[in-house]
């Protein structure tokens, strides 16, 4: 999920040094090796052998280790070769919990995944056009005659990203566990004008998600959390992925972390409300969902093949290697997306070329030197495993 802008991360002063290692001296002692533990042989039958495996574990220690980062689970599948599935660092800073490769985490922006395979669905079923003007489903949108559908997935529109607002900044962190309407999000960005005209260019905007949300509830007359759950959870066999309808988060996950306050401290932000970020960043799921979930989205197993064809028609973000399609980003290869809300980031992508898929969770959303932890992380692992399709999220960081 895109973070607020107007507040600059700051050091994790108060994150010890030791995070990414064991916490606990009856554990292990000082220097040794950060915790590694598979999630169970159904999970990763097959590892990657002795030395890439050793190669991917000095990457991800290393990232680790200079970006601060509490707690991380890394999956990499790679089919012919065997996977790679790893769990670091602490879940509870507290406690020195371990981080658990069968954690839920909140997944920001994956969810704009699940929500523009939602819409898709409905054009699919004819209920729907992507050239049809958000005008048609929802009023009060400026310049709305003019952006369409396929614009709002792109992000193409032009609309003010209402989460670089200053007044939506203040009064999220001011009150973090505040339930925000999506017409009360959108507010925020109105208010400003339009930033250049449709389909001029790229602007990773979450106000485009919050209005395709509610095309869907318009059209299909459910709440967005309950199509999303019937239409694509269902069908997709994902068992542990949500929509919360509140604030619920259901265990086992780890507590997450950011600096993404109004002092610029660290704090706990597990249990902050996500309804501000709604059709755009609200969902959670795990390790094992996410997995499955990256090739449904690459292959479109939800989707007719025209409309697969049309969401992996990417657009130029200004990143090079980098574009961006119907809810989806390609980097050197890899397609998917990440997420970020506070206190949390994943990264969830596939590789066509050699059915290959990666999943990133962490528990914090604190930027190291203006990169985003889920992006080092995946780059790393990435130019180990496959040098020559190495990933960058960049385009959809602030």
């Amino acid at each position: 999920m895109r973070r607020p802008t107007a507040l600059r991360p700051l050091c994790a002063a108060l994150l010890v040094a030791s995070l990414w290692a064991p916490a606990a001296a009856s554990t292990a002692a000082a220097g040794e090796r950060p915790i590694a533990a598979h999630p169970g042989r159904g999970e990763c039958p097959h590892g990657l052998g002795d030395k890439l495996t050793s190669r991917l574990d000095a990457a991800m220690d290393d990232v680790g280790r200079k970006a601060d980062i509490p707690g991380a689970v890394v999956g990499l599948w790679m089919p012919g070769k065997g996977c790679y599935v790893r769990s670091m660092g602490v879940a509870d800073t507290r406690t020195g919990e371990p981080m658990a490769a069968d954690s839920l985490v909140r997944i920001g922006s994956e969810t704009k995944t699940f929500t523009v395979t939602a819409l898709l669905e409905l054009v699919d079923e004819g209920r729907v056009r992507l050239d049809d003007p958000i005008s048609t489903y929802v009023r009060g949108v400026p310049d709305g005659r003019r952006i369409t559908l396929r614009h709002l997935a792109e992000m193409r529109s032009g609309l003010f990203p209402y989460t670089e607002d200053a007044g939506f900044v203040h009064d999220l962190l001011s009150d973090p566990q505040r339930t925000f309407t999506p017409r009360q999000s959108l507010a925020y960005g109105f208010k400003h004008r339009n930033t250049f005209a449709p389909g001029a260019r790229f602007q990773y905007s979450n106000s485009n998600l919050v209005l395709l949300g509610l095309v869907i509830e318009k059209v299909s007359g459910r709440s967005l959390a309950d199509f999303v759950h019937h239409r694509v959870l269902r069908p997709a066999h994902l068992r542990h992925t949500l929509f919360p309808r509140g604030v619920e988060f259901p265990r086992p996950h780890p507590r997450g972390y950011t600096d993404q306050t109004l002092s610029g401290e660290v704090a706990d932000a597990t249990d902050w409300n996500p309804s501000w970020a709604w059709a755009a960043g609200a969902m959670i799921s795990n390790l094992h969902d996410l997995r499955h979930w990256a090739k449904s989205v690459a292959t479109g197993q939800l989707l007719s093949p025209e409309t697969q064809k049309q969401r992996l028609r990417t657009l130029p973000t200004g990143f090079p290697g980098t574009t961006y399609g119907l809810g989806i980003l390609k980097t050197n290869g890899w397609i998917g997306h990440n997420g970020s809300i506070p206190g949390y980031e994943t990264v969830t992508v596939y590789l066509p070329s050699k059915k290959a898929t990666l999943v990133i969770m962490m528990n914090t959303d604190i930027t190291s030197q203006g990169q985003e932890p889920s992006t080092l992380l995946a780059r790393a692992i990435t130019a180990v495993a496959t040098p020559e399709n190495v990933y960058d999220g960049s385009a959809t960081a602030p």
